[in-house]
């Protein structure tokens, strides 16, 4: 089995693949200061909630945007599982051709997404996801990354208010009843909510300019699943599109 294991700065998701089945998967807060034998125990209280021992996975791929806690996640796989994780970064084959500026920038997260977005459904294609960041990513008709934007996330958009506005009280991101707030908490969340569905109506509207089409539209990350209940602009959502796309990376990299 492959452990995929996507460290992101709020959250990291790992998804365990039989084969192309997904098995098993699970959301952990990031906590950049924990130790590889913190991490590895982890790992192995995980698999025995599912039933499973070290030895059931046999393969592990990384792609992290903390670089703090690459090497540990590395190591702990290494350490209690008895795997050498494939961490993807500069030289990882991916299958798919780059064209930022200097394509080392490019986080591996946005790569996976790129590479499962082109061999699931091509471009052109737009790819959102919620994450601690609110990340666009354009894929162009023949399948190549040009790039995106990077705006910030609800969470942070909400802590940056909160922190800078003593009277402001911290609030659920949650829909509210009307866009026009009938009360501070209302008139938060609407700023917050339909806010971000402007955004994303707007970014994607100029994205389709400069694709020469309409694209493909997948969303992805904590909040997906709301902002596309709210709009008719994202054509789907694709909860575990990382992971996804961390499996088919390890594919081209390691014979199995």
């Amino acid at each position: 089995m492959l452990l995929a294991i996507d460290v992101g700065n709020s959250n990291v998701t790992l998804a365990l693949f039989d084969g192309e089945t997904l098995a098993a998967s699970w959301r952990l807060a990031t906590h950049a200061e924990r130790t590889a034998d913190e991490v590895g125990l982890e790992l192995l209280q995980l698999l025995r909630h599912r039933g499973l021992e070290a030895g059931a996975v046999d393969g592990v791929v990384v792609g992290s945007v903390v670089p703090a806690l690459t090497p540990v996640v590395a190591e702990a796989c290494r350490a209690y599982l008895g795997v050498e994780a494939l961490v993807v970064g500069p030289g990882t084959k991916t299958g798919v051709q780059i064209t930022y500026d200097n394509p080392k920038d490019v986080g591996a997260d946005r790569i996976a997404n790129a590479v499962a977005i082109v061999k699931r459904f091509g471009g052109p294609a737009v790819v959102i996801d919620f994450s601690t960041a609110v990340t666009y990513d354009a894929i162009d008709a023949e399948g190549r990354y040009l790039g995106g934007a990077i705006a910030p996330g609800i969470q942070v958009s909400l802590d940056a208010l909160v922190s800078h506005a003593a009277r402001l009280p911290r609030v659920e991101a949650l829909k509210p009843p009307e866009v026009i707030g009938r009360s501070t908490v209302t008139a938060i969340q609407s700023g917050l909510i339909w806010g971000v569905v402007g955004q994303v109506e707007g970014m994607v509207k100029r994205f389709s300019a400069e694709l020469g089409g309409r694209p493909h539209v997948i969303a992805t990350g904590t909040h997906a699943p709301l902002v596309a209940s709210l709009t008719t602009v994202i054509d789907q959502v694709e909860p575990m599109l990382t992971p996804l796309g961390l499996r088919m990376i390890y594919e081209q990299n390691v014979p199995r």
